[in-house]
């Protein structure tokens, strides 16, 4: 094998688990956004649905 392309393929190994580790929490970090996000959605549409009961029983007339 070519010295220079054995000298490039170990600078690449070298530096693999840190392109795999910064994916990996890339990836993290979007998942954990994302649950986030989800978790704050479902929270609103508890708040809708509870407002959307009391304005029922008062006798308001339900929005289409």
């Amino acid at each position: 094998m070519d010295p220079v392309l054995t000298e490039i393929y170990k600078t690449v190994l070298g530096a693999a688990p840190y392109v795999i580790a910064a994916y990996f929490l890339l990836w993290l970090g979007f998942i954990v956004y994302v649950a986030f996000g989800i978790r704050k959605v479902t929270a609103v549409e508890q708040q809708l649905a509870a407002l959307e009961e009391s304005v029922n029983r008062r006798g308001g007339s339900p929005a289409a």
